[in-house]
């Protein structure tokens, strides 16, 4: 029996040995968690904005950092986070499939910007210095990470990245098997449910004995 490639790569177990659909709940509480904190420390920032807004001469640039459009499209996007990972968390614990899908692109989503930052870091190097004298003066560590060789730098920021990529990239899977398991189950339920009325259906009434001995006899072969 042929299966298809990407089989082999489908399994009910993920981090921990739990089942996938109990690790895309955790998964959806956790994300559900951490964008309820963003989103308590935008409202705070938002009530008081002195105490989260930094000028640019702190920044040592020619702008101003969290001003309030950028306040209002973080908290925006925190809501519409929060909104996402509850569907998800609900869909896998309701056993919806449809309600995941906006978790998993958002997922794959996240995995393309990541891959794009490390293929721009490997692709342009010099970024990291340039990034790195646009701190603010006050940036911890700043002075030590300058002073640390270019090459080795980017080697460590790339493997870095990697480890980002492939553990983000295992979450992918295990979202995704979790659709799979739940749509199969869903689907397997329907074709129960199908074959289960077709069987009633196909089943013969018990007054067709009855019904075909009171219908009329054919009409007598005549010979020519």
């Amino acid at each position: 029996m042929l299966s298809s490639p990407w089989a082999r790569f489908y399994s009910n177990s993920c981090c921990l040995c739990c089942h996938v659909r109990t690790g895309t709940i955790i998964l959806g509480v956790w994300y559900l968690i951490i964008n309820s904190v963003v989103l308590l420390i935008l409202l705070s920032a938002l009530t008081d904005p002195d105490q989260y807004h930094l000028t640019s001469a702190e920044l040592g640039g020619e702008f101003e950092f969290m001003d309030d459009a950028n306040m209002c499209i973080a908290t925006a996007i925190s809501l519409l986070m929060i909104l996402i990972c509850a569907m998800a968390t609900y869909g896998a614990y309701k056993q919806h499939a449809a309600w995941i899908i906006p978790f998993f692109c958002y997922q794959i989503f996240d995995f393309a910007l990541n891959t794009l930052v490390a293929i721009s870091v490997l692709v342009y190097p010099s970024t990291i210095q340039d990034y790195l004298r646009q701190l603010p003066n006050n940036f911890p560590y700043k002075e030590e990470i300058m002073s640390v060789n270019p090459t080795c730098l980017i080697v460590i920021i790339l493997l870095f990245i990697s480890i980002i990529l492939a553990f983000k990239g295992y979450l992918i899977s295990c979202v995704w098997n979790c659709y799979r398991y739940i749509n199969g189950r869903n689907n397997s339920d329907v074709l129960v449910y199908i074959t289960t009325n077709d069987t009633a259906v196909l089943l013969p009434p018990y007054d067709d004995p009855a019904n075909g001995a009171a219908k009329d006899p054919p009409p007598p072969y005549v010979s020519a």
